[in-house]
């Protein structure tokens, strides 16, 4: 037996892992993000490759033992799809900064890279040896029995607990006041001293969306605090249009905000320059938390709060009568929630001027009459569960670097990772749009 080489389970184990997290992504990716995303696939299929190896051996079968010509050049073969991968990986990045402007990767980032993993294993695999040396010591029935009390506690205390903890993280970034930010002055503006909206409950997000330049569109902005219920908040709305001239400019956008009350500012501009001041912006905020986390655990809110805003505004206009034109724009899960209104496809050109949708999260839009700005870097709007056995739909995005080819699982995997630093693009690129959102706006 070849005592010195590894084990067939565990370099199958590293080269799977390894070669997956080096498959092409969508955006660059720093020395350490590779790291942990390289240590974190190699411990999964460590894990799965260890319990596989259990069940094995209740069979008697040891696959060591019986093809033991086979680990050295197994170790071989690994090793030179690795450096294949990461020269590979290594082109693949660079031609994405190229096309996104920044600068090419170093010398240094794949040793950057290898540290950073094999330290992260090294940890994981002490835990894991610590771990079972503790069930050895308990024994089977004291190791299910216990197994059995970890689980439970952790699903009766220790994930309500990081639940808990998380919400109340989000309630305090909403609440956290800015102190680069001034309340405004103007009458226009939410949250300024003849609002009916105050500039404490604005949260976050609104605070930005009202504090922009001085001149251009109105701009309303009703938080989740600034009123007890969704019905409430968007009467408080058509009141803070009225009061602040919104209803007597001749363009009134309604904008559906990301999951945390997020109306991006590159689109204010855009309606500034599309419109100049003769325009009115409302937005409803309907979370505090995170576009992704309201999108799995919360998406009917965005739903209900486009549908109630929107057709509140449309009915108060028609009551007021004129020339006034209405469009509606949302980004991220905002286009998710405002296209909602439209889910017939026959309506919206009867009851908006134009539509106008950014970064929709797996392209679930309603198109039909619609502008829909899609960068192909975007994560966000390749990512959906669907992508681990099918390639996504990218036929109605705009190609702002290169493409890379789907995988199944891996496209997954790789999408996923890239979720996370989907805002940190450079402009243009990732989930970042830009005034395009505003002038690219359609017309009647």
């Amino acid at each position: 037996m070849l005592t010195g080489s590894p084990r067939i389970g565990t370099t199958s184990a590293i080269g799977i892992g390894a070669l997956v997290s080096l498959a092409p992504g969508l955006l660059p990716r720093t020395p350490g993000a590779q790291a942990i995303l390289t240590a974190l696939l190699i411990v999964i299929v460590l894990a799965v490759a260890g319990a596989l190896r259990m069940v094995l051996r209740r069979w008697q079968f040891d696959i060591n033992t019986r093809f033991p010509g086979v680990r050295r050049p197994l170790f071989a073969i690994s090793a030179l799809l690795i450096v294949g991968a990461a020269a590979q990986a290594g082109h693949w990045q660079n031609s994405l900064r190229a096309a996104m402007g920044t600068p090419p990767i170093g010398a240094d980032y794949w040793l950057r890279c290898a540290l950073g993993a094999a330290a992260l294993v090294a940890v994981c695999a002490g835990i894991a040896r610590g771990f079972r040396w503790v069930l050895r010591r308990l024994g089977l029935a004291r190791s299910v029995a216990l197994t059995v009390v970890a689980a439970a506690a952790g699903y009766l205390v220790l994930v309500p607990s990081f639940v808990g903890w998380r919400q109340s993280t989000y309630a305090a970034a909403n609440h956290l006041m800015d102190p680069a930010l001034v309340q405004p002055v103007s009458f226009t503006r939410s949250g300024s001293t003849e609002s009916v909206v105050s500039w404490g409950s604005l949260g976050a997000e609104g605070r930005k969306f009202v504090t922009g330049q001085a001149e251009g569109p109105v701009r309303v902005y009703v938080g989740v605090e600034s009123a007890p219920d969704l019905d409430a908040r968007v009467a408080l709305a058509i009141r803070e249009l009225e009061r602040s001239g919104g209803f007597a400019r001749s363009n009134v956008v309604v904008a559906v905000p990301t999951g945390s009350g997020w109306i991006d500012a590159n689109a204010m501009r855009g309606f500034a320059q599309r419109f100049g001041d003769d325009a009115a912006v409302v937005g409803l905020q309907y979370s505090y938390a995170p576009s992704w986390v309201t999108f799995l655990f919360g998406r009917d809110d965005a739903l209900a709060a486009a549908r109630a805003l929107f057709t509140a505004v449309e009915r108060r206009s028609a009551e007021l009568g004129g020339h006034r034109k209405l469009f509606i724009y949302g980004q991220s899960l905002g286009a998710y929630g405002g296209s909602s209104i439209f889910a017939d496809d026959a309506d919206q050109d009867r009851r908006t001027c134009a539509a106008l949708w950014a970064g929709p999260p797996a392209g679930q839009v309603y198109r039909a009459g619609a502008t829909v700005l899609a960068n192909s870097s975007d994560p966000v709007v390749h990512w959906s569960p669907a992508l681990l056995w099918r390639a996504p739909d990218l036929s109605a995005t705009r190609v702002d670097a290169p493409v890379p080819r789907w995988l199944p699982v891996a496209s997954f995997v790789q999408t996923t990772a890239d979720l996370l630093a989907a805002l940190d693009a450079p402009a243009g690129h990732g989930h970042r749009y830009g005034a395009d959102q505003g002038t690219a706006l359609g017309t009647c």
